[in-house]
């Protein structure tokens, strides 16, 4: 068992200066959308939030 002292030392050093905030959220697919997306991970590799983060950097934002 850890005592607090060393927990708090140890998560204060691992903790960045800014912490980033990471929002969820959920997406409703057709099914047609939901087998193109799982057949697109299984040929390339990639996990599906990966191909969806990449999906949303390539947006083009003014």
């Amino acid at each position: 068992m850890m005592d607090n002292t060393a927990a708090l030392e140890f998560s204060s050093f691992a903790t960045p200066k800014k912490k980033s905030i990471v929002k969820q959220i959920t997406l409703d697919l057709t099914p047609d959308e939901a087998q193109n997306l799982e057949k697109y991970c299984e040929q390339t590799g990639q996990a599906v939030t990966n191909v969806i983060e990449e999906l949303i950097r390539g947006l083009p934002v003014t």
